[in-house]
C-alpha cells in the first residue's frame, strides 16, 4: 500500500437514516469502480467456512516476511504505515529545524536512534549508574526509594501506577495501583505444563541469564532462577485476565492511611511522596497482589531482591542499548512470536518514535496525508449509524422500557473523535540528535509528568489513547467515547471507488463494533457519563448475562492449531462487539439504494457484497507461535472466529447464501444469539 485514503472520501458513502429513506448517491458516485473479489474457493460453502471460502487462496500464497509475526488486514496494516512514517522522519532528520520545533524533536530523535556506531560504543555505560545505585541499596527503605524514582523514567518493577478517573466518580482522575512485576506474557505461564510453555519459560530463563553475563556477573543462571522464582511468587496472586473483566471486583479505593498500617513494609506515604502524588486515598485494582508483595519484601532476601530488580532495569532498557542487549531481547521474544528475523534498525526507529512522542510525528503526519475537511464529514456516518443503533435497542425484545431509556441516553452521551486531535498533545523535552538512550529516558519522564499533572483533575476529553496513523479504532468506557483515527480509513476498511457494500461490511462493522463496546459485558458496566453503577433492572441484566453467558459458551468450543481453544470468557467483549458491529453495519447498508436493490456485481448480490468485505477486513494470516500466545492473552478472538462466529449468529447471512442445516456452521433459528 503506497498511500493513505484522507478522511473526505468517507463523505462519498453517508446516508441519512433520519427519515429511513433511502438516499440515491448515483449523482455523487460517478467514479465508482467495483472491486471484483478475487479468490473465492468454491470447493469451501459459504455455510462450512465463510472466512476460508473468501480468504483461503489468499492464506495459501501470503508470505510473512522473516521479520513479522503476521501479514494482512487490521493490525499489519500498520506495516504499510509506518513506510509513511519512515518517509516523513528520514526527510525530516536530514534537515536543519528551530530548536523546540517538532521537525526538530522528532527528526533528532529518529537521526539519534539512526546512529548505531555510537549506541553500540558505549555498550552498557548508560546504565551503568543505574547497576550502581541498586548495588548500593543496603534495606528496604532505599530499595523502594529506588523503586519509586525508576518509576520516574519509565522504569517499572513491582508497583504499577497508573492515573484514570475514579470509577465512582467519573468527574476526577485518581490514583489506581495494578499487579505488575511478571517478565513473562501472563500469570499462567508460570503454571501451566504444556511444552510450547516449557520452551518460552526456557527462553525467559536463558534470556535472564544473558542480561546478567552482559553487564559482567557471575553464576547468572542461578541469578536467572532467583529472579524468575520471585516473580513466580508474585504470579500467585495476580488475578486472571478472565477476572480482571469484572470492573468491580477490581476497584477498592482505600485509605492511604489504612494502607499504611495494612502494608507497613511497603510504606505507602513515603511512596507517594516520592512519586510526586499528594493523595489520600488510591485504588488498589487487586489488593491480594499488593498483600503478597508486602509479605515477600522481608520473607526474599534482600540481595535476591536486588538481582529482581538489576534484571528489570536492563530489561527495561536493553532495546536502546546496544546490539548485544538488543539481540538478547529478541532472542527471546522469537521464542513468543515465531519471528525469525529481527526488524531494520528504521523500522524499530519509525514505531519508536510513533510510541513515544507520536503525536508530534502525527501533526506531520496529518499535514501530508490528511484533508482538513474530513472530520465533519465522517462525523456524519458516525452519527448515523448512532441513529440505527437507537432503533435496535426500540425494537430489543428482552430489554424493559425503562432500561432501553438509559440505553440511549448513554449512546447518545457518546463523545465521537475522528482523524485527529483538536488539541495536540505537547512534549516538554529537549531533544539532542547525539544521546539516543538519554532521549528516551527524557520522553519517559515527560510521559510520567504529563500523567501526574492530570491527578486530581478533571479527566482530559480533548485526549487520545493512540496516534492518529495508527489502524485501530477503540471504546474507552470510562470517558464514553469512540475514537476512529485516520489510519484506519483505508482499504479494506475503505474505499474510494468502492459500492457502498463494501464500505459499510468493512469500515461500517467497524463504526458498529465500537458502538456496541459501549454495551459489552464492560461497557455495560458504566453509565453515560463513566460512573461503574448499576442502570439497569434486575431484571433485565441477568437476561443480558445469561446472553453473553451464551456467546462466552459458544466462543470456548472454537478452536484454532487444531487443538487450541478460544477463552470465551477472556473475549466476551470483543465478541459481543463483533456481533452486534455486523448488525448494526448490515441495517444501515439496508437503508442505502444499493442495499434495497438486487444488482449483482461480479456475480454477487449487494448483501452477499456485504459480507464478502466482512470476511475481507479480517483477512490475516499470522505465525502458529504468534497465534497461540495471541490465544492465551489476546482480548480479541483470532481474524477466523472474527469472521465465522458472528456470521452463524446472523440470519441475513443465511439467507445471502442459503445456509442449509447440515452445513458446518449452520445453527438453527432459535440458537443463533442476538444481544444487540
Amino acid at each position: 500500500m503506497k498511500n493513505i485514503f484522507c478522511f473526505s472520501i468517507i463523505f462519498l458513502v453517508v446516508v441519512s437514516c433520519k427519515n429511513d429513506k433511502t438516499v440515491d448517491l448515483s449523482e455523487t458516485r460517478q467514479d465508482i469502480k467495483p472491486i471484483v473479489f478475487e479468490g473465492i474457493d468454491p470447493l469451501i460453502q459459504p455455510g462450512d467456512d465463510f472466512f476460508n471460502h473468501v480468504n483461503k487462496t489468499w492464506m495459501d500464497d501470503a508470505v510473512i516476511a522473516d521479520d513479522q509475526v503476521g501479514v494482512g488486514a487490521y493490525r499489519f496494516l500498520n506495516i504499510p504505515q509506518e513506510e509513511l512514517l519512515k518517509n516523513i522522519l528520514e526527510e525530516v532528520s536530514k534537515e536543519s529545524h528551530p530548536e523546540g520545533s517538532i521537525e526538530q524533536k522528532v527528526g533528532d530523535f529518529y537521526a539519534s536512534g539512526m546512529d548505531t556506531v555510537s549506541i553500540d560504543n558505549r555498550g552498557m555505560k548508560p546504565i551503568q549508574s543505574i547497576l550502581d545505585r541498586i548495588d548500593a541499596i543496603d534495606n528496604i527503605d532505599s530499595m523502594l526509594e529506588f523503586v519509586a524514582t525508576q518509576m520516574q523514567t519509565g522504569d517499572y518493577s513491582f508497583i504499577n501506577p497508573y492515573i484514570s478517573p475514579d470509577q465512582e466518580d467519573s468527574s476526577v482522575n485518581m490514583l489506581h495501583f495494578a499487579q505488575t512485576g511478571l517478565g513473562l506474557p501472563d500469570r499462567d505461564y508460570y503454571f501451566v505444563e504444556d511444552p510450547s510453555v516449557d520452551q518460552i519459560q526456557k527462553a525467559y530463563k536463558t534470556y535472564l541469564a544473558k542480561l546478567f553475563e552482559l553487564v559482567g556477573d557471575a553464576n547468572v543462571y542461578a541469578k536467572s532462577d532467583i529472579v524468575y522464582n520471585i516473580e513466580k511468587q508474585l504470579a500467585e496472586s495476580h488475578k486472571t485476565r478472565v477476572q480482571r473483566r469484572i470492573i468491580k471486583e477490581n476497584y477498592h479505593k482505600m485509605a492511604v492511611s489504612d494502607l499504611q498500617v495494612k502494608h507497613a513494609n511497603i510504606d505507602w506515604v513515603n511512596m507517594l511522596t516520592i512519586l510526586g502524588a499528594e493523595v489520600d486515598s488510591i485504588d488498589i485494582a487487586q489488593p491480594e497482589y499488593y498483600d503478597r508483595l508486602n509479605n515477600m519484601l522481608v520473607s526474599v532476601p534482600l540481595k535476591d531482591w536486588k538481582l529482581f530488580l538489576k534484571a528489570n532495569s536492563i530489561g527495561s532498557h536493553d532495546n536502546i542499548l546496544s546490539k548485544p542487549f538488543q539481540d538478547a531481547s529478541f532472542e527471546y521474544s522469537k521464542v513468543l512470536s515465531g519471528q525469525s528475523e529481527q526488524q531494520s534498525r528504521a523500522k524499530q526507529m519509525v514505531r519508536r518514535v510513533d510510541g513515544q512522542i507520536g503525536f508530534a510525528l502525527g501533526q506531520l503526519y496529518v499535514k501530508r496525508y490528511f484533508n482538513e475537511d474530513a472530520k465533519k464529514r465522517a462525523l456524519d456516518l458516525v452519527n448515523n449509524f448512532q441513529k440505527v443503533l437507537e432503533k435496535r435497542i426500540d425494537n430489543l425484545d428482552w430489554m424493559s422500557d425503562s432500561t432501553k431509556v438509559k440505553a440511549k441516553d448513554k449512546l447518545y452521551a457518546i463523545n465521537k473523535k475522528i482523524g485527529y486531535p483538536d488539541v495536540w498533545r505537547t512534549y516538554n523535552v529537549s531533544i539532542d540528535r547525539n544521546t539516543f538512550f538519554e532521549n528516551v529516558v527524557a520522553l519517559r519522564r515527560d510521559a510520567y509528568e504529563y500523567e501526574l499533572k492530570q491527578l486530581n483533575q478533571a479527566p482530559n476529553r480533548d485526549e487520545w489513547h493512540t496516534t492518529p496513523s495508527t489502524v485501530t479504532a477503540y471504546y474507552n468506557p470510562s470517558l464514553n467515547e469512540i475514537v476512529f483515527p485516520a489510519g484506519i480509513l483505508q482499504s479494506p476498511y475503505f474505499d474510494l471507488y468502492a459500492d457502498d457494500a463494501l464500505n459499510y461490511g468493512g469500515i461500517g462493522m467497524v463504526i458498529g463494533h465500537e458502538f456496541t463496546h459501549a454495551f459489552d459485558d464492560q461497557g455495560a458496566q458504566y453509565d453515560k457519563n463513566g460512573n461503574v453503577t448499576n442502570w439497569w433492572t434486575d431484571d433485565d441484566y441477568t437476561k443480558f448475562k445469561a446472553k453473553t453467558q451464551q456467546i462466552i459458551e459458544q466462543y470456548d468450543a472454537f478452536t484454532v492449531l487444531d487443538s487450541v481453544h478460544l477463552k470465551g470468557a477472556l473475549t466476551v467483549g470483543e465478541n459481543t462487539a463483533d456481533n452486534g458491529g455486523i448488525a448494526i453495519a448490515f441495517d444501515a447498508f439496508k437503508m442505502t439504494k444499493q442495499g434495497q436493490d438486487t444488482t449483482k456485481i461480479g456475480g454477487y448480490t449487494p448483501n452477499q457484497r456485504f459480507f464478502l468485505s466482512v470476511a475481507n477486513i479480517w483477512k490475516v494470516k499470522m505465525r502458529d507461535e504468534y497465534l497461540r500466545n495471541y490465544v492465551a492473552t489476546d482480548p480479541h478472538s483470532p481474524p477466523i472466529w472474527r469472521v465465522n462466529g458472528p456470521l452463524m449468529n446472523f440470519t441475513p447471512f443465511y439467507e445471502a447464501f442459503n445456509v442449509q442445516e447440515g452445513e458446518a456452521n449452520y445453527r438453527k433459528e432459535e440458537q443463533r444469539i442476538k444481544i444487540w
